[in-house]
């Protein structure tokens, strides 16, 4: 007959970390596919109009961004509080929005330049003006596609 017998008190095995490894590189691999790269720094304050009626743009690679708003209150004291034009990363004039949409055109693959659309990012409280003499820049270096950025409401405008 087979006696069972205690083995001695051994005390709580060690935790194995043979599988460490696995969950480092699984977190690696996630934060890689979830990040995005920030593309510019905004130096102007914007909060975008509401409207009722809009579209999603479909192909974002195709859009570059014009932003027209106060500047930030750090800039505020070299720009003043008006209305500045903002293209990347640089604050701009009108004058400089030409030679912006070739470059942009420039980065841009042949089949798709005719593609490009300009999508115009307005603080809500801009004057018409800038925003005109941006269009008609635009319409001068033939970047005829032209949008607007609002968010969506629910409620009606009247």
């Amino acid at each position: 007959m087979a006696k069972f017998a205690k083995k001695g008190n051994k005390g709580t095995p060690a935790i194995s970390t043979a599988s460490l490894p696995d969950i480092v590189f699984m977190l690696l691999f996630f934060f890689m596919t979830v990040t995005t790269m920030k593309e510019i720094d905004l130096k102007i304050t914007i909060q975008k109009p509401t409207a009722t009626e809009i579209k999603k743009l479909e192909n974002k690679a195709l859009v570059k961004y014009i932003n027209i708003g106060p500047p930030k209150e750090q800039f505020q004291s070299k720009f003043g509080n008006e209305a500045i034009i903002q293209l990347n990363d640089q604050f701009a004039k009108v004058r400089d929005i030409g030679p912006w949409v070739n470059a942009e055109r420039g980065k841009m693959e042949a089949s798709n330049r005719s593609k490009m659309t300009t999508a115009l990012k307005v603080h809500k409280e801009t004057k018409m003006g800038i925003v005109t003499d941006v269009k008609q820049e635009l319409r001068r270096a033939k970047a005829l596609k032209i949008t607007y950025l609002a968010d969506k409401t629910t409620e009606k405008l009247r």
